[in-house]
This record gives structure tokens, C-alpha cells and sequence, in this order.
């Protein structure tokens, strides 16, 4: 369908733009950055989706009585738009310097400081006092596995209220009392932990200030590298090296895999390992897995659970078994990769290298911030013990080298130590939406037919659009396979399971934009998909570098598989890198 251009004037500037744009992305065009707090780009998150009550963006339009609120105003031929009049800059900071007066004044100890948007708006503004001085507005702080609620700090922007409502569908948080007393929080003033919330994180990663941030464990991290008696070794996940260059300057999409790997080293980790290699064990359960349910399928067997549906996310995890207790036999009980690692880590490795349990202290790098819950899930630890002990963020990582006074820029390339450093491109896709599946397929293939792929790449699985199909000549097969990222997609696909209308035999679901390289713990995108096309572009180049890319062919996992787990879906395979799920609903 032609779309029909509309001509406005901003700031003296002609501008033609498509129907339907609203001024702030219509300013945008010619270089006018209008201020905003509420805002967000996300797909899924559009103008028409939030509730734009920050008011800081707000525009002067000809003929209009009252300030118009940028993002959410679109333009109409001929509009007459001033971004910067004295009245506007005036409204503007009224409304920060309101803000302010109901903000607590921490900002040299608060997390966000230094990428504080408001923090930063308040410099634009240069407001130097507030002159609205008053009480303070005292709420609820909780600290949970994954996130930290602070709301003494929330602005009320409702960029997280959207976030989980809109884009998540998870329904966790919304805006609770009236007046001076209005909060965001879970309905009826509860605690996260005893909501629905996935700790995806996505709350976190949109929140402009320091009212949600990560529950950190830097400090825990740095007291067991002091410990002489600890061993710590560190997993790195596929997300993290095209992502963390840009906390230091780096274009997005930068794969800084040797320095990362020569930052741990630095920092004093006495192995680090990639969760890639985890990644490979993965799909040699969850390929057999997919094998092994669509051989009963055709079989005729119509109690098998399909689609198989990917269970590497845990945020994922946490949505359907709060949200689909009843359809709780269609993920694959394959453990996550960061999982994985933990077993393989704590059992077949610490054997090897005489260690005691107890002694080992494994730490995983992630770009999400709900595997920090999912290692402190009951059904991973024996005795007590974890096996992974604890989880950081990119973000974290990135502050861990500038802690520790590490030129980032300057290190060397170094390389992951082994075994569990060797891996395949099939799993360094893994952080990108359609990675899993693919990887999966390339197994899956070979295993099932005996015969080398016609060829490597499953590109009609690979893209950006949320939600993807495809058919996939599987020998002669026609598997009908779907892709997903974001849990409002992903209630969607669910809803055709338990309607009995789902004609696909395979479903990946990721909780964040893009997959992991969008995930909670990033460096903050902003909601800017460029950024997070520039990651996944990263991820697949390092798929097409590395000399194996199938996970079926890495050295170290066929060795592991002979010394000790015997083959896919083993018994010992079943205990140590399987998992069971359970009843999450929460009654109110």
C-alpha cells in the first residue's frame, strides 16, 4: 500500500515525512533531538502504546492552546512546530524541577548515576536547585535474586508499566494509589516475588533512572577471588562479546572476544570457559530430544508433546509456568546452556581436576538478568550447592575492568582455556533470535539422515521480525518450525497450543528484543534496533569464522560424552543436564 508523505514546519525547517510519524521522530530526521523520559522505540512499544506522561518532551504548535507532548502527536500537513521556544524551554523544566523535588538526592552512590536520563536531561536543562522543596514520597525497596526495587526514585514515566504489560504481556507492574501516594508496583502493593514476574529484565534495561537496576554480585565476586582456598573459574555467554565493546566506545556489534577473555584473565579468574561450549552440549539433548519426539510423532504416537518448544531462556521458563502450568510437557527439559556449564563444571570437570565441590566457585557472565534467579533455583544445587554459584551482567562485567583500572582497548586477544572453552559456530549463534533453532537443525539433520547437510546456514530462520516461520525440508520431512522473541509473542504462540490449532513441530522462544543480544543486562540500547541488528550481524560473523560449526563435531564434547555421559539422553545425561518444571501460578 503507497503511503502518502505529509510537509510540516519544525523549528523554521521544512520536513516531509510519512502519515502517521509523530513530531519527536519527524524533529529526529533533521538532526532535532527533543528531550523525553517516557519514550521508547521498541517495536511493540510505539506512541500508540504509552501512556506519554513525562511531559518533557512537550512542543509548541501553532494554533494549539496547550503544549503538545511530542511522541505521541502526529503530524498533520502544514503543522507549524517550535521545539525550543522560551515557553517551552520553561514548561520543561518546571516539570524536571517537580521531578526533582520528590527525587532523593543520592546520585554520587545511586547504580544508574553517570547514564541517569534524568540526570542528564537535568544538565540539558541546566537546572543548578530545585526550588520546589518538600516532603519526600517514602515507598517500598526490594531486593530480589535478579532485580532491585527502589521506587523512592521512579518518576513515573511508565516505561517498565509498558514494558511488562505492553511488550511482555506479563502484567507484573502498574501504577498503584492515587495523588502524592501513586507508586508502580505489582497490583495491590505486593512484592515482585510474589508476582508473576520473569525477571527478564526488560524493566530494568528501559528504566531511564535508578528506580530499577540489577541485584549486582561484583562485591561476592571479588571477596572469592581473595579466597586461596576457592577455585574460580568464570563462563562467558555468546552475547556478551558482541556487546560489551560499546561500554568502551566501541561500535555496536564489535566482537571483543580476545580482550573479554584477557580482561578475566586479568581480573584474577583462575579458568575462564566459554558457555559456548555448554551451548554445543545442548543441542546434543535437545537435538536427540526433538529426534527422539518426532520419531514417536510419525510413529503415530499422538501423546507426544509437540511442538518441542526451546527451554534455554529462563525468563521464558518463568512465563509458562506461571502462565501455562497446563502445557508443561512441550519444553524441552534440556537444561540451559549457563545451566549445563554448572553441571559439566562441578561434576565431570572438578573430577577431573581433583577439586571438591565445595571448593569451586563458578560464575557466569550473562547479557540477562533472570539467569541470576535461575541459579538459585532449588532443582540446580546439590546439597545447597549451586552449580552455578552466581551470575553477573555485561553491564557488571564492564564495571568489574574499569574497577579493576584494565585498559580495555589496549589487552591483548587471548584465548578461552580448555576443554570447556572449545565450541562450534553452531553455538555461538545461540545469542541470537533463530540461533537455537538453527543450531539445533544442523544436529538434528545430520543425526537423524547420516548424510552431510546440502548446506549450513538455515537462513529462513534467521531475522529480526518477532515472530518467524518456516518450512524446513528435514529428508523428505516438511518441519514446520516458529521463532519468537518477547513473552506477549510468545503468549500468543501458547494460546494455539492449548486451542489445539498449532501446526508446528518446533517453536524457540527468547523473552527479549532480538533474542539475548537484546537481553536485560546489556549495554542500554534505548530501544534503538539498529544497535541490536549490529549485534546480531556480530554473532553470525563469528559463526562463519570458527573452523567447526555443527555442535555434533566439537572435540570436547564427543571426548565428554565418551569419558563420562556415554551418549545423549543417557541416564547420567537425564540427572545431570535435564530438568523438570513445575505449577508457578500464583493464587491472589
Amino acid at each position: 500500500m503507497e503511503q502518502n508523505n505529509i510537509s510540516l514546519i519544525i523549528d523554521n525547517h521544512k520536513v516531509v515525512v510519512p502519515e502517521g510519524t509523530t513530531i519527536l521522530d519527524a524533529a529526529k530526521t533533521i538532526g532535532i533531538n527533543i528531550p523525553t523520559l517516557c519514550h521508547m522505540h521498541l517495536k511493540g512499544t510505539c506512541a500508540d502504546n504509552h501512556p506519554a506522561s513525562c511531559r518533557v518532551c512537550v512542543v509548541e504548535v501553532k494554533g494549539r492552546r496547550n503544549l503538545a507532548p511530542s511522541c505521541s502527536t502526529k503530524c498533520t500537513e502544514g503543522m507549524e512546530v517550535k521545539t525550543s521556544s522560551i515557553r517551552v524551554i520553561r514548561a520543561r523544566k518546571t516539570v524536571i524541577e517537580l521531578m526533582l523535588s520528590d527525587h532523593p538526592n543520592e546520585c554520587l552512590s545511586c547504580p544508574k548515576s553517570g547514564k541517569c536520563e534524568l540526570q542528564a536531561v537535568t544538565q540539558h536543562l541546566s537546572i543548578n536547585e530545585t526550588p520546589f522543596a518538600g516532603e519526600l514520597s517514602m515507598r517500598k525497596k526490594e531486593m530480589t535474586a535478579s532485580i532491585v526495587r527502589n521506587m523512592d526514585k521512579c518518576i513515573y514515566c511508565r516505561r517498565c508499566e509498558t514494558m511488562c504489560n505492553v511488550y511482555q504481556s506479563v502484567g507484573a507492574l502498574g501504577a498503584v494509589g492515587r495523588g502524592f501516594n501513586t507508586t508502580i508496583a505489582p497490583s495491590f502493593n505486593r512484592m515482585l516475588k510474589d508476582t508473576d514476574c520473569t525477571y527478564c529484565g526488560q524493566c530494568v534495561a528501559v528504566c531511564p533512572v535508578g528506580a530499577l537496576t540489577e541485584r549486582t554480585y561484583t562485591d561476592q565476586l571479588i571477596d572469592d577471588l581473595e579466597n586461596p582456598e576457592k577455585t574460580v573459574i568464570v563462563q562467558v555467554a555468546p552475547a556478551v562479546r558482541v556487546a560489551l565493546g560499546e561500554e568502551f566506545g566501541n561500535k555496536p556489534g564489535t566482537i571483543v572476544t580476545g580482550k573479554m577473555v584477557a580482561a578475566l584473565k586479568d581480573i584474577g579468574f583462575d579458568y575462564v570457559f566459554d558457555t559456548d561450549f555448554s551451548a554445543d552440549a545442548t543441542i546434543m539433548e535437545e537435538g536427540s530430544e526433538l529426534l527422539e519426539r518426532l520419531g514417536r510423532f510419525l510413529e503415530g504416537d499422538k501423546s507426544v508433546p509437540i511442538p518441542l518448544m526451546t527451554s534455554c531462556c529462563p525468563a521464558w521458563v518463568n512465563f509458562y509456568e506461571h502462565n501455562f502450568p497446563d502445557l508443561l510437557q512441550y519444553p524441552s527439559t534440556a537444561r540451559s546452556p549457563q545451566q549445563m556449564f554448572g553441571a559439566i563444571a562441578k561434576n565431570y570437570w572438578a573430577e577431573k581436576m581433583n577439586i571438591s565441590r565445595d571448593k569451586l566457585v563458578v560464575v557466569s557472565v550473562m547479557p540477562c538478568l533472570a539467569k541470576k534467579f535461575e541459579c538459585q533455583r532449588p532443582e540446580f544445587s546439590t546439597n545447597k550447592n549451586p552449580d552455578v554459584d552466581y551470575s553477573i551482567t555485561t553491564r557488571e562485567l564492564a564495571t568489574l575492568i574499569r574497577r579493576a583500572n584494565i585498559n580495555f582497548d589496549a589487552l591483548p586477544h587471548m584465548s578461552f582455556d580448555n576443554p570447556l572453552g572449545e565450541s562450534t559456530g553452531a553455538a555461538a549463534i545461540f545469542g541470537s533470535t533463530g540461533g537455537v533453532l538453527e543450531a539445533a537443525l544442523r544436529t538434528a539433520y545430520e543425526l537423524h539422515t547420516h548424510k552431510p547437510l546440502p548446506k549450513i546456514d538455515f537462513k529462513e530462520v534467521r531475522g529480526i521480525d518477532s515472530v518467524r516461520t518456516a518450512t524446513i525440508d528435514f529428508d523428505g520431512f516438511a518441519l514446520n518450525v516458529a521463532i519468537a522473541y518477547g513473552l506477549g509473542n510468545a503468549r500468543k504462540l501458547m494460546e494455539e497450543i492449548r486451542a489445539g490449532k498449532c501446526k508446528y513441530h518446533v517453536i524457540e522462544i527468547m523473552a527479549c528484543p532480538g533474542g539475548c543480544i537484546g537481553g536485560g543486562g546489556q549495554p542500554l540500547h534505548h530501544g534503538d534496533f539498529e544497535i541490536i541488528k549490529a549485534r546480531q550481524e556480530a554473532i553470525y560473523e563469528e559463526d562463519r569464522n570458527m573452523p567447526i560449526r555443527k555442535s555434533h563435531e566439537n572435540p570436547s564434547i564427543i571426548k565428554m560424552y565418551e569419558e563420562y555421559f556415554g551418549k545423549p539422553l543417557s541416564e547420567k545425561a537425564h540427572a545431570l543436564l535435564h530438568t523438570h518444571y513445575s505449577d508457578k501460578t500464583i493464587k491472589y
